[in-house]
């Protein structure tokens, strides 16, 4: 009974055979009952343990090798059996509507500006190959959404860095503080070599146009981006004699103490053009002029740098250094297309106000050399007093006003003797002062003197130097 109930069971949880075609199906050989369950009828004829009346295994049994399997075999697959396989339903392209020109023409805007459906680009773009007029027209259109588009740097904020510091600074102030006058300088190192930071070889010696004013006429000298900064080593090595520092010419000083006379000397006594090893001994004097003018508390401002034919004190001669590391660092970005912000409106306040005490001094040696108008003696008076005046508006990021003396660099600038006005961007004031504009371009305004206005322009320009 024990087996016949155990086969009960797994018949009755299983039910007939997985491949089974009826209840025949089900019934083993000799088996005449109805109930459809091997070796079972209704006589107790069957033994038990499920064979059926003849001794032999019922069919389904898992010992009959005859049988079916218990266990179901795979489909066929619908590739196997020779069939068509069904179509995929593919979607239908967009239809394109039937637009008359003028209808066409006047979706040119929203089409340049992708503002356009679906359906109207299709019809739109299959005119642009039909119509010349109006494929033109589209081309100068996508160019001008181009120009609406400013491009975005991937540069950081250049005001960022003096942020952050600040904050810094307002919660833990430096031990050794960088004297104020030397920020500019040690900002806009920082910014440069940061730009350089990323250069391969290509970029090293990418061609690079240096310019400035010689002679009241523009010039120009041809280098590579690591001859820009051996120049800019070369000539911050006048700020390091004054500081009692290494010279980074070593032996092959120039014989006349220039800017142009120390490039030249370098250049002709390393690798020329110069390699990417000169950005290391570059970056490493800039720390040396800062650290030692942070240790020296600000009070070795007033010490003098020698540039040969004119000598600055050296709170003045970072900030010049200054200037000409951010216009050299614009070079250099120019170069290798990539963007390049100014320098934070504080920083660059501090360079146009160096450039306009710088006028004065500049127009009377301009004078004594026959290329300005001459002085007018009766707007002169005792040293230290007012003389004719102009005065010089700088708009925009580091913007004031500045009253320039005309006659002598010891008057001083009235505005009741002010015979001239000009204005001017500030960063366009820096790039005359730097020799990339020229005077008959760079004023946006001027009221009053003609002859004035053009002197303080041409001395302006010729401020700049190799």
């Amino acid at each position: 009974m024990s087996g016949t109930g155990g086969f009960e069971a797994y018949d009755d949880q299983d039910g007939p055979d997985d491949h089974g075609t009826g209840p025949e199906s089900a019934k083993g050989p000799g088996d005449t009952g109805s109930t459809g369950r091997p070796g079972h009828d209704e006589g107790g004829g069957g033994t038990s343990g499920g064979k059926g009346g003849d001794g032999t295994n019922g069919p389904g049994d898992p010992g009959d090798p005859v049988g079916p399997p218990r266990i179901p075999l795979p489909r066929a697959s619908v590739e196997d059996t020779g069939r068509p396989l069904p179509a995929l339903d593919e979607p239908a392209p967009p239809a394109v509507p039937v637009l008359e020109h003028r209808v066409l023409k006047s979706l040119l805007g929203a089409w340049a500006l992708a503002a356009c459906s679906a359906e109207e680009t299709a019809a739109v773009e299959d005119h642009l190959g039909e119509c010349g007029s109006c494929a033109d027209e589209a081309l100068r259109l996508r160019g001008a959404v181009g120009l609406l588009q400013r491009p975005e740097s991937l540069d950081l904020d250049p005001g960022l860095r003096t942020r952050v510091l600040d904050g810094c600074l307002d919660r833990r102030p430096p031990r050794i503080p960088i004297p104020v006058w030397a920020m500019p300088y040690d900002a806009e190192t920082a910014r440069l070599d940061a730009l350089l930071q990323d250069f391969g070889d290509s970029e090293w010696h990418a061609p690079v146009r240096l310019r400035w004013f010689d002679a009241d006429e523009p010039t120009s000298r041809r280098t590579t981006v690591a001859g820009v900064i051996a120049h800019l080593m070369s000539v911050d090595g006048l700020v390091a004699l004054a500081l009692g520092l290494d010279d980074p010419l070593g032996e092959a000083r120039a014989d006349e103490p220039t800017p142009s006379g120390r490039t030249e000397a370098y250049w002709r006594g390393s690798h020329f053009p110069p390699t990417r090893s000169v950005r290391t001994p570059w970056r490493e004097q800039s720390h040396d002029l800062v650290r030692t003018v942070s240790f020296t508390g600000g009070t070795a401002g007033k010490l003098e740098v020698a540039y040969g034919d004119f000598a600055l004190p050296l709170h003045d001669a970072m900030l010049d250094r200054a200037f000409e590391c951010w216009v050299h660092a614009e070079d250099i970005a120019e170069a290798v297309d990539y963007p390049y912000d100014p320098p934070s409106p504080r920083h660059l306040n501090r360079m146009i106000d160096l450039a306009a005490r710088m006028l004065p001094a500049v127009l009377a040696q301009r004078r004594q050399k026959g290329l300005t108008s001459p002085a007018h003696g009766r707007h002169l008076v005792s040293a230290g007093g007012p003389g004719r005046t102009l005065r010089l508006e700088i708009e925009g990021l580091g913007g004031g006003e500045w009253l320039i003396p005309l006659d002598s660099p010891a008057a001083v600038g009235s505005a009741e003797h002010e015979v001239a006005h000009v204005a001017l961007d500030g960063v366009e004031f820096c790039q005359l002062a730097a020799g990339h504009v020229s005077p008959a371009e760079a004023a946006a305004g001027q009221v009053g003197d003609r002859e004035a206005i053009r002197d303080v322009l041409y001395a302006a320009a010729s401020m700049s130097r190799l």
